[in-house]
This record gives C-alpha cells, sequence and structure tokens, in this order.
C-alpha cells in the first residue's frame, strides 16, 4: 500500500504531530520525538527486566534521501560463526546501497536483553531495523517500534505476533529434509535403534518446526526411538560438553541429529574423541568448523539457510521500502531457501551455479567470493522481493 493511499485518521493515529511531505524542519522535529519516545520505551523494559499495518511517517526529503539512511541491524548473538555470515552479508548490502548500517546484540541468546537493543537502536534515529526474534517476550515491544513509525523486517528467527515481513528457511520442510537424509544412512524405514536428538534453544519456534519436521521424518522407522529431544545449548564449549555426554549414556546410538550452529562441529570432535563409533551425525549451517567436520567424516549432513540471504534481504526490503514509501506493516514470509550439503554433494537454491565441496570451503573463508557467487540473486531473487512475499503460514508449511 503507497503511502499517499493512507486515511487520514490512520495517519493521525500512527503518526502524532503529522509531518508533511517536504518539510525538512518538521521532519526533524518528528524525528526527535519519536527517539525520545523509543527512548522511554527502552528504559521501561530495561527497568522491568532488572525488577524482575506500518504508515511510512518519515515522508520528509530528509527521510528519502539515500545518503543519510541508517539500518539497524540486531542479533541474538554477537561472535556465532553462523550468525557473523548474516552480519557480513548485510553490511555488503548496505555497501552497495550506500546507507549506514549499525549492528549489535546481546552476548547470548536472550530475548528481553535483545528487546532493550533494538528499543535503544530505535532511539539512537535509526530509519529502519532488521533484527531476529528469539523470544515471544520481545512481540509487543517490537509492535510499538513499528507504531512508531519505524519499519521492521524479521530474519533468522521468526517472532509470532510481530506486524512485519520474515526472512529465513521454511523450518518444518527443511527438518523434513535432514531427518530423512539421516534415516536414509542408517538403514531406512527398517532401522532399529537409537537417535539422539538436540536443541540448543527450546522454545525458539524455528527450532521447535525443525524438530517437528525430523521427528516426522525420524517417525516412518518403527524401530528407531529418539533420545531426546535434549538441550544442547549454544555456547561452543556448552554445546560440545552436551553432546558428549548424550553419547557417553547412548554408545550405541546409531545417529546425533542437531538443529544449530554450533552441533554439526561438536557431533564430529564428539565422534573423533570416541574413536570406534560409526554414528552418523547430522545438523544445519555451513561454518567453516562444520563443513571441516564434513570433510574429515567426523560428521555426514549439513543444511545450510542461506545466510547470505538472510542477511542481505532484509537491509535490502528495509531500504527499498523507505525509498519507495513502500508499508511493510504486516506478517509475510520470503524464503532463505534450503542448502544440502554432504562432503560428496552440494545443493544450491534458486537455480544458483553448481558448487563442487571445495568451492564451498572457500566460499566460508572469503567475503569477496560469497558476494561474486551471489550476484544473480541479488539481481534477481532479492530485488524482486515483493513478488515473492508469501502469506506467513508458508513458514511453517
Amino acid at each position: 500500500m503507497s503511502e499517499k493511499n493512507v486515511s487520514n485518521e490512520a495517519r493521525k493515529s500512527l503518526c502524532p504531530e503529522g509531518v508533511e511531505a517536504g518539510s525538512t524542519k518538521k521532519g526533524r522535529q518528528m524525528k526527535e520525538k519519536r527517539k525520545n519516545r523509543l527512548r522511554v520505551l527502552a528504559l521501561a523494559t530495561a527497568m522491568a527486566i532488572t525488577a524482575g499495518g506500518l504508515v511510512s511517517c518519515s515522508n520528509s526529503d530528509e527521510a528519502a534521501s539515500e545518503e543519510e539512511l541508517t539500518i539497524g541491524f540486531v542479533v541474538h548473538v554477537i561472535g556465532n560463526p553462523f550468525i557473523q555470515q548474516i552480519i557480513d552479508a548485510a553490511e555488503m548490502a548496505a555497501a552497495d546501497l550506500g546507507v549506514t548500517i549499525k549492528v549489535t546484540g546481546p552476548a547470548g541468546a536472550e530475548g528481553d536483553a535483545q528487546l532493550v537493543a533494538v528499543q535503544n537502536i530505535a532511539a539512537s534515529g535509526v530509519d529502519g531495523i532488521a533484527t531476529s526474534v528469539p523470544s515471544a517476550s520481545m512481540v509487543n515491544g517490537l509492535n510499538e517500534i513499528i507504531e512508531s513509525g519505524i519499519p521492521i523486517v524479521q530474519f533468522n528467527g521468526l517472532g509470532v505476533g510481530v506486524n512485519a515481513p520474515y526472512v529465513g528457511e521454511k523450518s518444518v520442510a527443511s527438518g523434513r529434509i535432514l531427518g530423512q537424509m539421516v534415516l536414509d544412512k542408517i538403514g531406512g524405514t527398517s532401522a532399529k535403534g537409537k537417535v539422539i536428538v538436540g536443541n540448543c534453544y527450546p522454545g525458539f519456534p524455528v527450532l521447535e518446526n525443525r524438530q517437528k519436521g525430523v521427528l516426522e521424518s525420524l517417525s516412518q522407522a518403527a524401530g528407531i526411538k529418539v533420545v531426546g529431544p535434549s538441550d544442547v545449548k549454544v555456547d561452543a564449549a556448552a554445546n560440545f560438553a552436551a553432546w558428549q555426554g548424550l553419547l557417553a549414556a547412548n554408545s550405541d546410538a546409531l545417529a546425533m541429529v542437531g538443529l544449530c550452529a554450533p552441533d554439526v562441529e561438536s557431533i564430529g570432535k564428539v565422534n573423533i574423541a570416541a574413536k570406534n563409533t560409526k554414528t552418523i551425525g547430522g545438523g544445519y549451517d555451513l561454518t567453516v568448523g562444520n563443513l571441516e567436520a564434513l570433510a574429515n567424516g567426523s560428521a555426514h549432513i549439513s543444511l545450510g539457510q542461506t545466510p547470505f540471504i538472510q542477511g542481505y534481504l532484509p537491509v535490502y526490503m528495509l531500504v527499498d521500502s523507505i525509498r519507495k514509501k513502500i508499508a511493510i506493516n504486516k506478517a509475510g514470509f520470503v524464503d532463505a531457501g534450503t542448502e544440502i550439503v554432504t562432503a560428496t554433494s552440494v545443493t544450491e537454491p534458486f537455480d544458483l551455479p553448481a558448487l563442487t565441496f571445495a568451492d564451498l570451503q572457500a566460499m566460508a573463508t572469503s567475503k569477496e567470493k560469497t558476494r561474486s557467487y551471489y550476484e544473480p540473486v541479488v539481481q534477481g531473487y532479492i530485488k524482486n522481493w515483493q513478488e515473492n512475499l508469501k502469506p506467513i503460514s508458508d513458514e511453517s508449511s
């Protein structure tokens, strides 16, 4: 919906002290009022923790200026190798589009702390915000920011009820793929034995959906006994210790299946330490450590969720919608795609050029090679994001 079609009543309710198009002085005044309001929201949320449809309001020339746009980018874990891949892509988008990007987030996946980070960056005067949403506790606060006139795009972690589009994988379908690949490796529908399943962040909607898909595929074999799903923690050291303990307690397990970025690398190290184990290892993400585990045979399957798209596309959507005054104040879904990788095969989405496993390893350590490889997606799928925006229900179909 174009901003010029928004009713006066709606504009008054969502844009108090309404701003006339082209009024730079009033635009600055409005932006300062909004910043003050969001500072109060951030302070209120922080104090609470201690104790226990978007309308584009900024229609001034200043807000629409390509040179002056600033995008906030908030992640749920700073320092995680997979999340860094997303950040790298977001920074590439900002460079390509000629905007400033501010990256922030908590050290660990903790929803209330992340909401404060989002509120603080909103109060700093950014023009749009991309954020993952690891907790339902963030939903109301994010919607308040959207109502204030700052557009939001979600990525990687979906907040059900947030009035903003989401960029991520089709999570249940992805889980089905992983579960089926593991099942095929351990004997198919006639397989009998234990399969250990680990979830590093129980309750995180996307991970719960992956888990649902994995268990659905494994259930095809009546002889499979699922151990877990167990909380295997997101911290790398704690993750390794959790998997080591699970295999020690179930040394006859046919497979270990993780749902998070650290799992494949940890499972590989656990298998190496166990020496004679033949346990199949499967999980998610194409970090350097995960790919090494596939390469040395200590793990066997890893599904990527195209972190380039999860980083680049939210920034592109925000900048494009702000410059073109496109309202994005409702839920929607843009599929980031699923990458299917073993040591001998690489399957990429969106008709991207074929890759060898060696190519994939080289890309994992080179931002330049990554950016070059995804150029067809930038010029096609990402540029045409409005055509690819689907109902939010498609995410978990």
